[in-house]
Formats: C-alpha cells, sequence, structure tokens
C-alpha cells in the first residue's frame, strides 16, 4: 500500500473526534515580568474560554493578589502555585487548554527566571510553536536569547516575535521596528527563519485577539489569528521512514504477543517489512490492533499494538524501523547538550541516559565547546555550569537506535540523570553518530583473563584504598603488597602520588581532573587484572559515584577499604604539609579543607587508624583477599 492511500484510510491523529480541529502545542517564553502570564489569561478571556464560575473566582482571586491597579488579574489564571501568586512570577509549566471555532490549543506557561531554565525546556519540548515575549521598554535581553537558542534547539519551527506593553512605549512603531531589527539578526544567526513579529499589550488585550486602532501601522495578524493560522509540522513526520519505539509487550494470554508504542515517523501497514532494533532481526506485521479494531494503516503520532507474522525476539525500549531504510545504531554520539544540575556537568562522570524507554549508563567524554548564547561564539570549557550550553561527545554502555534530533525529536532528544540523587540534570539533542563508534570493534584475543590467572595460580582481584590525604592509604597498601609478595602472590600497587608522575601528569585537582585521574586508574587496573594480578590502588578518590563506577566496571572481583582517620587527626599528622598549606590558602581544591570527600556508605573493609596499627589493617586485608 503506497503512502497517499494508507492515509486515505486513517485519521490523522492531531484531529478530534468531529473532524474539524487540529491540535497546536505552543509555549510562551521570555524574561520575567514581560507579561508571559497575563497573556495567557487574556488569551483564555477573550477566546471565551472562561466559565461563569472561573471568571467569579478570578475577580475574588485579582481583590485579594492582584498587581494591577485595577480590573482582572490575567495572572492569577495560570500562576496556580501559592508561592507564584504571593511573588508575582511564574516558578512552574503551567498547561492551559482552549479552543476557537478553528481549532484546539494546548498553551504552556514557562518561568522567566534563569535558575527554571529546565521547565522552560520541559514546556518547549512538545511545542509546536513559540511565543517569545519581548517587554517593548526593555528590548531584546539575554533571556530572550537564551530562550530563543532552546527554543531552536528543541526543534521549534514556528516563532512569533511579541513585542508586549506597546502601552508603555506610546504604541511607537519606530521603538517596535528597532526591537524587530534587533531580534531578527540574532535569529537569523540561529537559523529561525520564520518568525511574526506582532506588538501588543497583555493587559488590555490589544492585538491579542481584536486589532488596535493605536497601532494602526500594523498589517499583520492579530497573535490569535496567527496561532489559528499556523501550519504544525506533523505531516513531515508522516513521510520519514517508518518507526515505533516498543513501550511495552502486550501478553493478556499465551495466543497474543503484540507490542505496543507510539508511531514516532512514518506510516505502517500490515505485510511491512521491519527490522527490530538494536538486535537487527527482521520480521513482518501481521496486524495492527487498537481498541476499535483492527488498523489498515497507521502513521505517525498513533498509539497502536503490532503483531508479527513469526516469533522474534522484541523487548520494551526496542525501535522497530523500516527494514529496507533502518535508522541508526550507535553507542557514541555528537550532542548539544543543556545542563540543568546546580552541580556543573563534570567530563567522564558516569550519568545515566534516558532516551525513549531506555535507560543506560553514559559518560560525557569530552566538552567540545560552550555555547555563549549572547554571541552564539564558541568558548572552551571543561565543565558546564547550571544553564550551561555545550556541544559534547557521549559514551553509553550499549548501542542505541536514533535519529539525528532535527529529524526526529523522539528518536533523538535525551535527558542525563544523576546516578545518586535520580535528579534530571541535562537536555541533550544528537547530532550524528561518532565515526568510532561504527570503526573501533573489541579485538579477539588468544590468551584469555582466566589463563593468566591460572597461570599465577589466584583470582585477580582490584583493592581500592581510599581516604583522606594522610590517612595512610598508602602505608597500608605497601604493607599488603609486602605480605602478598611473601606469599607467592602476583601484584602491583598503583599509588595516587606516583601515577601523577606520568599517566595523569596533565591533570590537577579539579572536581573535573579527579574524575577523569580516577577513570584513567580503573581501566589501568582494568588491563593489570586482565593479566592476572591483583590490583591495589591508594587514591583519595574522593566522590563516591566513581567510586560506584569502578565497582560497577570490576563487580565482585572489585574490594572497597575505607582507610577512616578523622579530618583533625590527618591534619595533624601532614606528613607532606599539605595541610598547612592549605589552610594558609596556598593550596587550592584540597580534600577536607575546600574540596569534599564522601566517605564510603558501605565500603567492603574500614580500617579505623585511630584504634589499629597498620601491620593489623593489613593483616585483616589480606585475610579478607584469601577469604574471597
Amino acid at each position: 500500500m503506497n503512502m497517499a492511500s494508507a492515509l486515505a484510510q486513517i485519521a490523522l491523529p492531531d484531529v478530534d473526534a468531529s473532524g474539524d480541529k487540529n491540535l497546536l502545542r505552543f509555549i510562551t517564553c521570555g524574561s520575567v515580568d514581560d507579561g508571559k502570564s497575563t497573556l495567557i489569561g487574556r488569551l483564555l478571556f477573550d477566546s471565551k474560554s472562561l466559565l461563569a464560575d472561573q471568571v467569579e473566582a478570578l475577580e475574588r482571586e485579582s481583590r485579594v493578589h492582584g498587581t494591577t491597579s485595577e480590573g482582572l488579574d490575567f495572572a492569577l489564571l495560570v500562576d496556580g502555585l501559592s508561592a507564584e501568586r504571593e511573588q508575582g512570577i511564574t516558578i512552574d509549566v503551567a498547561y492551559r487548554m482552549f479552543e476557537t471555532a478553528n481549532r484546539r490549543f494546548i498553551v504552556a506557561d514557562t518561568p522567566g527566571h534563569e535558575q527554571y531554565t529546565r521547565n522552560m525546556i520541559t514546556g518547549a519540548s512538545t511545542a509546536d510553536a513559540a511565543i517569545i515575549l519581548v517587554d517593548a521598554r526593555k528590548g531584546v535581553l539575554t533571556q530572550t536569547r537564551r530562550h530563543s537558542y532552546l527554543c531552536h534547539l528543541v526543534g521549534i519551527r514556528n516563532v512569533v516575535l511579541a513585542v508586549n506593553k506597546m502601552d508603555l512605549v506610546g504604541y511607537s512603531r519606530e521603538r517596535f521596528d528597532e526591537i524587530v531589527e534587533d531580534y531578527r539578526a540574532f535569529a537569523q544567526s540561529l537559523g529561525i527563519e520564520n518568525v511574526v513579529p506582532i506588538p501588543l499589550c497583555g493587559l488590555s488585550g490589544e492585538n491579542v485577539a481584536s486589532r488596535c486602532s493605536k497601532m494602526h501601522w500594523h498589517h499583520g495578524p492579530t497573535l490569535l489569528d496567527y496561532l489559528d493560522s499556523v501550519v504544525v509540522d506533523g505531516e513531515r513526520l508522516v513521510e520519514l521512514p517508518f518507526t515505533m519505539v516498543v513501550q511495552w509487550v502486550n501478553r493478556p494470554n499465551s495466543s497474543f504477543r503484540g507490542f505496543s508504542g507510539l508511531v514516532t515517523t512514518g506510516l505502517l501497514c500490515p505485510g511491512d517489512a521491519v527490522r527490530v532494533l538494536p538486535s537487527g532481526r527482521t520480521t513482518t506485521i501481521e496486524r495492527i490492533v487498537t481498541m476499535d479494531g483492527d488498523l489498515p494503516a497507521a502513521a505517525a503520532g498513533q498509539a497502536v499494538t503490532v503483531t508479527f507474522t513469526d516469533e522474534v525476539d522484541c523487548a520494551r525500549g526496542d525501535v522497530l524501523s523500516a527494514s529496507a531504510d533502518p535508522i541508526e545504531v550507535a553507542d557514541q554520539f555528537e550532542a548539544t547538550l543543556v545542563w540543568l544540575g546546580e552541580d556543573p556537568m563534570l567530563p567522564q562522570r558516569p550519568y545515566l541516559l534516558k532516551m525513549g524507554a531506555n535507560t543506560v549508563p553514559v559518560r560525557i567524554t569530552d566538552l567540545k565547546y560552550q555555547v555563549d548564547v549572547n554571541t552564539l561564539g564558541q568558548e572552551a570549557g571543561k565543565t558546564l555550569p547550571l544553564n550551561g550550553i555545550g556541544v559534547v561527545n557521549l559514551a553509553a554502555d550499549r548501542a542505541l537506535p536514533f535519529m539525528p534530533y532535527a529529524r526526529s525529536a523522539d528518536l533523538g532528544g535525551f535527558i542525563i540523570i544523576d546516578r545518586l540523587t535520580n535528579n534530571t540534570v541535562g537536555a541533550g539533542m544528537i547530532h550524528f553518530a561518532l565515526r568510532r563508534s561504527h570503526n573501533i570493534q573489541w579485538q579477539a584475543l588468544e590468551v584469555s583473563r582466566e589463563a593468566h590467572a591460572a597461570q599465577k595460580a589466584q583470582q585477580p582481584k582490584l583493592l581500592w584504598f581510599t581516604g583522606l590525604s594522610g590517612s595512610g592509604k598508602s602505608t597500608i597498601a605497601n604493607l599488603v603488597e609486602k605480605k602478598l609478595l611473601a606469599l607467592g602472590k602476583h601484584s602491583f600497587l598503583l599509588d595516587g602520588d606516583n601515577v601523577r608522575h606520568g599517566l595523569c601528569r596533565d591533570l590537577g585537582f579539579t572536581d573535573a581532573d579527579r574524575v577523569e585521574n580516577v577513570r584513567r586508574v580503573a581501566e589501568v587496573a582494568r588491563l593489570m587484572t586482565d593479566a592476572g594480578l591483583i590490583v591495589l590502588t591508594a587514591f583519595i578518590s574522593p566522590f563516591r559515584a566513581e567510586r560506584d563506577m569502578v565497582r560497577s566496571m570490576f563487580g565482585r572481583d572489585f574490594i572497597e577499604i575505607h582507610v577512616d582517620t578523622p579530618l583533625d587527626v590527618a591534619e595533624m599528622r601532614d606528613v607532606k604539609g599539605l595541610y598547612r598549606k592549605a589552610r594558609a590558602g596556598a593550596l587550592r581544591n584540597f580534600t577536607g579543607i575546600d574540596s569534599p570527600y564522601e566517605a564510603p556508605e558501605a565500603p567492603d573493609l574500614r580500617i579505623d587508624t585511630t584504634a589499629i596499627s597498620p601491620e593489623d589493617a593489613a593483616e585483616q586485608i589480606v585475610a579478607l583477599l584469601l577469604e574471597r
């Protein structure tokens, strides 16, 4: 079945039951106090989407919390949180629905404060159009540029430049033209082509739903006219090759096995050959099942269940793709990343990447550059701060099916999650797969890890000593290695100071450098254990996330030993004079003084150096090693 005949048999998913209205999702964004909430309230009021009791409630609320001298305060319709009403600002994303004779709308009112940028991106991620508000008195500001850049990043192609509060500049056409010229220059540098400027006053409703005689020089549409007529991007997705992310394997009984999900792109018919990714297995669609009966075809945006003609392994998170034109699969990508975490992004730190129904461990291997949203210039940097935007390389621990974000937001957009707090700390858009993900493969070695270990008659292990500077890690590790040598064991000690003379001599002591230091040592230790050795490492390794990463690399072969010495005791020992320098301000980023140490919560062994001698500690460690 060709696309035209298939489309003729189905209803596009954004058409409602009445068959004559489609849906537009849009977002309002801009700087603080530029009138976003008021404008949305005005749209609800002028489109007659408010019931009589809602208007009465708004009148009561306006008398108590209103910020206008008289009349209705429309911002209160969308400022739902008490903190928003008390402060007169938007904190969370508020969604409202309304409709006109031609179309239904879902509008996201997003915060203007920089600290709530993550909420703004949440609202933008599902929008078809964006209203960028600018206060006519202030013109284009940093937040205007930031939000425009982010809207462009998440793929919004229709932008309204709403120059608000025109009444406060005397309805000046010259001021409006000046702002439009300023914004167009910025938008063109971003590649935003479709910008519609509209002068308006959200408080009084001029040029919102009705024209304003005081701005007779504006010959473009009113805001509501534009929203009513703008063409959405849904048909473009239908024209792409078929893809569907499997959200659920539907198995109500032994005779039915279906795969449920939302058709992401393209068109699907029974009899079509599909490929299950990332495995690459192929099969044929037997049925397209819905609650209302089987369908002859399904298009992008429709939620369906499909069955196969044969038994093919397929699980939640897999992607069904057109067999003749499958999407790419890779484990390393270049992407734009917006950092949303309070703590800065640290390259090489293990995070989680969630894309579609897949959540996988990932590392940000390189920050290629940061983006200055004012100039769009590229700046060098090692980390991304809160609300920082940069282009990065990512390495996931398994291959993922994907499309570049420019083609599909669903298959190219992802979020980054902190493994310890489970907070969302980043949002990204994939550009392309890195060549090395396709071209570098594991080389099979003839002599295995097991053969190396058998030759040495021992089980390879990694003894990971962690603790403050001066806690006694190196002293105890040296004693342990001497005892292992006496027992005929083959071992090697990687000491923190020693590796910084060679392997890690290019690294400093910032958080980012410490993360990279641990990663390199862990990789070297893995090679050594592959050679059958018992490896000892003596590093401060201050962060729990990196130690957990090493544990996940080694599994049961990882033994974490916390050399637990109170800071005042370690500082009193101060065998290298480092604490004295740190206290004097001559040594920055020193663990325990101006850099944190995250003690292990459940180490395999805790050594209290105030209660046990180094010799006895070494005996305990060797006993634990031999026991395992």
